[in-house]
């Protein structure tokens, strides 16, 4: 049973929903409905977790969620619980926001999706309408369908219920902007009564411009995992241009501005750099590849975008080696960065795991600073590394800096200071965000992708 604050607040507030998943997107998705005034319970299995969420601890980290999060707590809009059961008679949408971690064979792994359906099943009473916001492959919401009327057939009991496709569009660092103010919103339907629901969902997000595309289901799945394939074939393409430029002396960033000056092309996601990483690219575009075998198709292009990108992660340490003339034992090299990317404390697949692998088997001493990942550095890399204090503090006695994260702190250092402090003026600039110019006149060797 729901606590009594929570039944007196859905009296008076127009839609309830449940939210299946306290990561990401689920924690996200959650707050952000509760702060258009509607009734939120977000549930997950991990009792710890959703203790500490009931005390304002938040699990991950997002600018601006902390304190949405508790607003909204305080305002009785939004709860945690570990029952989805104990909130379905009270629903009209359960979102399910659960992990689809990739198998051994790069497919989405879906038991914790058909779980939540299968969990569903065996509760509801009244009509339902459930959401996958998880990113699926294409058929899984026939699978939700099918283990939702199987346990309602096992129990012998008929009762309506819809599903729908929600994939979701957030970038980490951005989220919260990019949930309440989307640039559009994608769902996947197969119903009227569903389609009304999700229009009354989302109407207080889209009061001046309505910009939700409605569409079957099977083409819905399959526009998350078009998007991010095509965003992050962009970034390996760019990175192949670049180290292109390397070999016959153009200058990637004028050629990045000549191409993305043409309309049709655009400047988004053209800039090259140490390779992508985080939860979705490289997860998505190993999933769309496996979908296409598993149809009798090879995606030949996303092979390729993947193939560059793990290349592009061991392109830093490449450098960093040919400066040492191939011997880096004993050298200590200051790393600025190791989330992903800026914004978040997320280190999937990040670039910098990859690099301090190599730097460590090479006989390097690491110093690192990451303004937010340095706890969840010390999680996945142990305390084999240095965590540095500060920027600074990472660059004491180093034979060569690596910026592998473009943080804002890190956009216009004190580089007297850094000379003074570093055994060796060496700079590798993994994003290229620094005057290459204005740090040779200073005496630092400088060098960046692409050129």
């Amino acid at each position: 049973m729901w606590p009594e604050k929570v039944r007196q607040t859905i009296n008076v507030i127009s839609m309830n929903i449940a939210i299946v998943g306290t990561g990401y997107v689920g924690l996200v998705t959650g707050t952000c409905f509760a702060e258009t005034g509607m009734n939120v319970t977000c549930v997950d299995v991990d009792a710890e977790k959703i203790a500490r969420l009931q005390k304002g601890i938040i699990p991950i980290y997002e600018p601006g969620l902390e304190d949405m999060v508790m607003r909204n707590v305080t305002a009785g809009r939004l709860h945690f619980t570990t029952s989805l059961e104990s909130c379905l008679d009270h629903v009209d949408i359960v979102f399910s926001a659960v992990g689809t971690p990739p198998d051994e064979d790069g497919s989405a792994d879906l038991r914790y999706v058909l779980e939540v359906a299968r969990t569903i099943g065996k509760h509801i009473n009244k009509y339902v309408l459930v959401v996958t916001k998880s990113t699926v492959p294409v058929g899984t919401a026939r699978k939700v369908k099918a283990a939702i009327q199987e346990e309602l057939d096992r129990r012998g009991v008929k009762v309506d219920f819809d599903v729908a496709s929600n994939p979701e569009f957030l970038k980490e660092g951005n989220a919260i902007d990019d949930f309440m103010s989307p640039d559009r919103v994608v769902v996947g339907v197969e119903s009227e009564r569903a389609k009304k629901l999700m229009t009354k969902l989302y109407k207080p997000f889209m009061l001046v411009n309505f910009r939700v595309i409605f569409m079957d289901i099977p083409s819905a799945e399959m526009t998350k995992y078009a998007a991010n394939s095509m965003l992050a074939t962009r970034i390996s393409f760019m990175n192949d241009i670049a180290n292109l430029c390397e070999l016959v002396g153009a200058d990637v960033n004028m050629v990045r501005d000549g191409i993305g000056s043409d309309s049709r092309i655009g400047r988004k996601f053209l800039y090259p750099g140490c390779g992508y990483g985080g939860s979705c690219f490289p997860k998505d575009v190993k999933a769309l590849i496996k979908t296409a075998e598993q149809n009798g198709y090879s995606m030949q292009v996303l092979k390729a975008v993947e193939d560059v990108n793990e290349k592009q992660k061991g392109i830093l340490f490449e450098k960093l080696q040919k400066l040492f003339g191939g011997n880096l034992q004993g050298k200590t090299v200051a790393l600025w960065g190791l989330a992903f990317k800026p914004g978040t404390d997320d280190m999937r697949e990040a670039p910098a795991l990859v690099l301090i692998d190599k730097l460590k088997q090479s006989g390097c001493r690491v110093r690192a600073y990451d303004p937010a990942a340095m706890n969840e550095s010390r999680r996945r890399v142990g305390e084999s590394i240095y965590y540095a204090r500060d920027m600074y503090d990472a660059v004491l006695d180093a034979d060569a800096l690596i910026l592998v994260t473009e943080w804002k702190e890190f956009r216009l250092p004190a580089w007297g200071v850094i000379k003074k402090a570093m055994k060796q003026p060496v700079v590798l600039d993994g994003r290229n965000i620094y005057d290459g110019d204005e740090l040779h006149e200073m005496g630092f060797a400088y060098h960046c992708i692409g050129k």
